[in-house]
């Protein structure tokens, strides 16, 4: 009697992929990586036997933080679309920052119902990482749910450097899920 066990084999590996966020169109361009965030359970329970404690499957899951990497364009503008993003969600010197943001997220259709303030998917977006085959053709698509930035790294100009260099910054986001849609 013979066991046949199903294996997944991969016969080409991920190479390339194209990244997008509806609300900051000029770091689609720009962007050199991205992370595929982890996931986990939280909230893991014990089942306590008479002789042995057994770990259980938790009942709550945690997504990790994305992060990407993007070329800084020469005149910063995908830098500051992330930072004005990130000013508007946290208004640092006055509460019309808030307001303008506000404003603009109900100019902008970027996610269903807009506006409100009590609205948290008012100052969010939808972003989509496209994995390609190693021929530009795609083959899953990762839906990220209202991702917002939460981290944003400085610039460091350097005047001793003589060869001309790509600046890069990291992006961190949060957001609610994400879903992996085989297309």
């Amino acid at each position: 009697m013979f066991l046949v066990v199903n294996q997944l084999t991969w016969t080409i590996c991920v190479q390339h992929s194209r990244f997008d966020i509806l609300k900051v169109p000029n770091v689609q361009y720009f962007t050199t990586e991205v992370n595929l965030p982890g996931i986990a359970f939280s909230g893991d329970a014990i089942m306590n036997s008479r002789y042995k404690a057994m770990p259980f499957m938790g009942d709550t899951l945690d997504f990790s933080p994305m992060e990407i990497q993007m070329n800084v364009q020469e005149d910063m503008s995908n830098y500051r679309e992330i930072h004005d993003w990130m000013t508007g969600i946290g208004f640092p010197e006055t509460p019309q920052q808030f307001a303008d943001a506000m404003t603009d997220a109900q100019n902008e259709k970027f996610t269903a119902n807009k506006g409100s303030t009590s609205n948290k998917n008012a100052l969010t977006s939808d972003a989509t990482l496209t994995i390609l085959t190693n021929k530009n053709n795609p083959v899953l698509r990762v839906l990220f749910r209202n991702i917002y930035p939460t981290s944003l790294s400085g610039l460091s100009f350097d005047t001793k450097d003589t060869e001309a260099q790509n600046m890069t910054a990291a992006v961190t986001f949060n957001y609610d899920l994400y879903e992996i849609e085989v297309l």
